[in-house]
């Protein structure tokens, strides 16, 4: 039978442990308010306010972080900001990062709600190829071809990749370019492309109707890296005798999982 000693050692090991794991988890919650706060640096009270924590303590989890190089410090202003040890954390996980596997279930989830196709697309220079699709149990439904590139102005997912361009960018892909037509619906003319693109920037996604294929209506949502750059895009595509793309919410579905997709590569809106 154990001693009451004993009992009082293995409570008191318990309590310390606990302690323990607690004081970890407060510090993993302060290194991470760094990462989704949206400010470069934050001050000690700012910290404190928003977890509910001492000031004290966060002192004292800002030391520690900042004794790994997790977290730095300005001597000046006595704001902190993230260290090149946090840094070398997120390149590391970027670095791992298949675009394919961590878009999966989000295509699952889009054909599912939507009874549509849904598709997603990567940028090869001045093209746009898709690589990945979920197809509906449907006897009439769309089907794409995956490798295959399309230029950056024919299509939904072309064009949702071409908005998010910088003008520089999107000025240098006309100047190579010719719009050269798909179908009779592709925009060809670069002052109505320009306008088109505008429009696509402000409600952050395209819609096509026959543009790239004949028959086919689709919508698609651009996808953000961390420095904001757009390096995927989502789409829903179907017949267009059936299917609507700002229809029952297609748009409002298919934007938020874009967004769990770019949240997840580290973009912060």
């Amino acid at each position: 039978m154990p001693t009451a000693a004993a009992k009082s050692t293995v409570t008191a090991d318990d309590d310390s442990q606990s302690r323990s794991i607690a004081a970890v988890e407060r510090a993993m919650d302060v290194l991470l308010y760094f990462g989704r706060s949206g400010h470069p640096d934050l001050g000690v009270t700012e910290i404190a306010t928003a977890l509910g924590l001492t000031k004290a303590a966060v002192h004292r989890i800002l030391t520690a972080l900042r004794s790994r190089d997790l977290i730095t410090v300005d001597p000046v202003t006595r704001r902190y900001a993230l260290g090149h040890a946090a840094v070398s954390l997120g390149r590391a996980y970027l670095a791992r990062t298949d675009l394919r596997a961590m878009a999966a279930p989000e295509l699952r989830l889009l054909a599912e709600r939507t009874g549509e196709t849904a598709t997603l697309s990567l940028r090869r220079g001045d093209t746009r190829l898709y690589v990945d699709q979920v197809v509906p149990d449907q006897e009439l439904r769309m089907e794409v071809t995956l490798g295959i590139p399309y230029p950056l102005h024919a299509g939904g997912s072309s064009k949702a990749f071409l908005a998010f361009l910088s003008d520089s960018e999107v000025d240098a892909y006309l100047d190579r370019h010719p719009l050269q037509p798909l179908t009779d619906k592709t925009v060809t003319d670069p002052a109505k492309l320009r306008k088109e693109l505008a429009a696509i920037r402000k409600r952050g996604y395209a819609t096509s109707l026959g543009e790239r294929q004949a028959g086919a209506a689709s919508i698609a949502a651009p996808v953000f890296d961390h420095d904001g750059h757009v390096v995927a895009v989502l789409s829903v595509a179907g017949p267009a005798a059936r299917f609507k793309p700002e229809g029952s919410g297609n748009a409002q579905e298919l934007v938020a999982a874009a967004a769990r997709i770019s949240e997840q590569l580290g973009y912060v809106a």
